[in-house]
């Protein structure tokens, strides 16, 4: 990796900013004519005539709704900075989802504004950076640099793609300073952005504004359902390149398998969606066992949970459980097949009108039956659910909504999210598992180490639901059938 002149100094404008010799830099300086060589012989690669990005109309759609909520109010949504991953690396940028959503853009220091008019209602404006500055040399000496980076839209195009009047967003933070009335803001993503409002917004007021965008978000669109489906169409293709690899995977480690699944996310979509989890043996019954560090085993059990995210941030959520040899054991079987079961249970009772908390209720109400059945807990099964004491065993919660964030519309209210009935676009994990600890004296030997999950995507329509993920076989016949084709 090239070391680049100057530190980045990102609080700061580009006007303001000296571009100096970075420390242990190997050149002493820029002379004068080196400087002006840099600012002339270089081609116009102005982008013209450019249509607007798919979800444009979705996107002001969006804002239309936003703006309806707050008349009267300055509104101030950032993309978000780079983070530091070590001394002057940065960590690959992810817009915040507030401003994806509204905006359809991704790139960094991005911030959404929506004034209001006199007239009502409010004027958008995004303020971006614009093209790097060949005057000054910033292009080829600042460490974000297009020269460095890469080049970026002129503000021009982005008003082409995005709809939105774009402004430089180097002017931003000294108008916020100066501007009056009402404000709330997106915290979290922009400390410069924060400071300037620092005495025009309130926490309270703040919260009220990521509480509707996290409500926002739990009906999709058809983009977003669009995106969803590609999504689990790729995270199907994922699953499916990781168990043409098993044996690689079992001569190296749990490394392999993750390896492989992010391979098709960057092929595919943007990246993972969340951090992938390739938990063989006994580490399948830690819930997000995000280390892959262990032993891939013959004879043991391999819980995959993994999403591709696409490349407009949609994640895909899916969870199988493998055999890794492609058999399951007798007990294996049986503790999968009561999860899937359970799963059934669960899918059945998404449709619309339904309480959001029936899926769950009625996964584990099979699952209570099974660990009944089974000798593990002590009866009857009311008692069982009444004090909970199945979760010693299934630990979690059935599932969560999903979209741009695997855990989508975190922010919003209990009663618009666990309290509320389902409707037709929502779309949601439904995830049953059983996890029986290695160090868990309450059940026999042979079940310690034994981790179970199933998880699928669906999505409530008028009549009921679609399953998103069904590419990738669930009963566990079919899963092994699945299994040997692809070993060949």
């Amino acid at each position: 990796m090239a070391e680049e002149l100057t530190p980045e100094t990102p609080e700061e404008s580009t006007e303001e900013q000296a571009i100096k010799q970075r420390k242990n830099g190997l050149y002493p300086g820029v002379s004068d004519e080196l400087a002006e060589n840099m600012k002339s012989g270089w081609a116009d690669t102005e982008l013209r005539d450019l249509a607007p990005i798919a979800q444009a109309d979705k996107t002001a759609a969006r804002r239309a709704a936003l703006s309806a909520r707050f008349p009267g109010e300055r509104l101030v949504i950032p993309a978000g900075k780079l983070k530091t991953r070590s001394n002057d690396t940065e960590y690959a940028f992810r817009a915040s989802t507030e401003y994806a959503y509204l905006t359809g853009d991704q790139t960094q220091d991005g911030v959404l504004v929506l004034e209001p008019v006199r007239a009502g209602g409010h004027q958008a404006t995004i303020y971006l950076l614009p093209r790097s500055d060949r005057e000054n040399g910033e292009f080829w000496l600042d460490g974000q640099g297009e020269l460095w980076v890469g080049r970026r839209h002129s503000l021009t195009e982005a008003e082409q793609l995005l709809g939105v009047p774009a402004k430089d967003v180097r002017e931003l933070a000294a108008e916020l300073k100066e501007a009056t009335g009402p404000v709330r803001a997106v915290r979290g993503h922009d400390a410069g952005i924060e400071a300037a409002l620092t005495d025009k917004v309130t926490a309270e007021r703040d919260e009220e504004l990521r509480v509707y965008l996290s409500e926002a978000r739990l009906i999709k669109d058809d983009f977003e359902v669009a995106e969803l489906r590609k999504a689990c169409e790729a995270t199907a293709r994922g699953f499916e390149d990781v168990v043409k690899v098993l044996d690689k995977a079992e001569a190296t480690s749990e490394r392999y398998i993750e390896g492989t699944f992010f391979l098709r996310a960057r092929v595919e979509g943007n990246d993972i969606g969340y951090g992938s989890i390739c938990a063989a043996g006994p580490h399948a019954t830690t819930l997000h066992w995000v280390r892959n560090d262990g032993d891939v085993r013959s004879g043991d059990l391999l819980l995959l949970d993994a999403g591709v995210e696409t490349t407009e941030l949609y994640t895909a959520d899916i969870t199988r459980t493998l055999p890794i040899n492609g058999r399951y054991t007798e007990l294996q079987r049986k503790i999968y097949d009561a999860v899937y079961e359970a799963q059934e249970a669960g899918i059945a009772a998404v449709k619309p009108g339904a309480a959001y908390r029936d899926f769950h209720d009625a996964a584990q109400r099979v699952l209570a039956e099974k660990l009944v059945e089974w000798g593990l807990v002590e009866g009857p099964v009311e008692r069982v659910l009444e004090l909970g004491l199945q979760r010693r065993w299934t630990l979690h919660g059935t599932g969560h909504m999903l979209g741009m964030d695997v855990h989508d519309c975190a922010a919003a209210r209990t009663e618009a999210y666990v309290d509320t009935t389902l409707a037709p676009g929502m779309c949601l994990t439904v995830e049953p598992g059983l996890y029986f600890q290695a160090d868990d004296l309450t059940v026999p030997e042979e079940y310690r180490g034994i981790g179970v999950r199933i998880e699928d995507d669906i999505l409530v329509t008028e009549d009921g639901n679609v399953n998103l993920s069904d590419a990738l076989p669930r009963r566990s016949e079919e899963v092994e059938a699945w299994m040997a084709g692809l070993k060949g």
